[in-house]
């Protein structure tokens, strides 16, 4: 037996679930912010979540750029640092983001890192 709901000897059953023709504006909306920030695991919406180890480190070299001197040494390294943080937490956010929002927020964070090696090395 052969065709399309056929494979390796098993005949797949085709479930489909009825739409409206004309779904509501509202109802088209509700969707697009299911999928957009619906935690695949969870079930729950997710915006944003508690820092992780990258963006603590982010956010501590972003204080401490505060208080050594512009220019220095300790503002290079630390400019280093917090961009590897950012690229770090980045690639996570575009790898394992729970859903396609904190992966969008994942893939902003790979333009600033590409931005901020552009700036430093360029």
């Amino acid at each position: 037996m052969t065709g399309p709901d056929h494979h390796r000897g098993t005949t797949l059953a085709r479930v489909t679930t009825p739409t409206p023709s004309d779904p509501s504006p509202t109802s088209r909306a509700r969707s697009l912010v299911d999928w957009l920030f619906r935690d695949r695991e969870t079930g729950g919406i997710t915006i944003a979540q508690a820092p992780n180890p990258p963006l603590v480190i982010l956010l501590v070299t972003i204080g401490l750029r505060w208080v050594v001197p512009d220019g220095s040494r300790a503002e290079s390294a630390l400019g280093w640092i917090g961009l590897g943080a950012l690229a770090w937490w980045a690639l996570d956010e575009v790898i394992r983001g729970v859903n396609p929002w904190r992966r969008l927020l994942g893939l902003g964070g790979c333009l600033l890192v590409v931005s901020g090696l552009a700036a430093r090395l360029g």
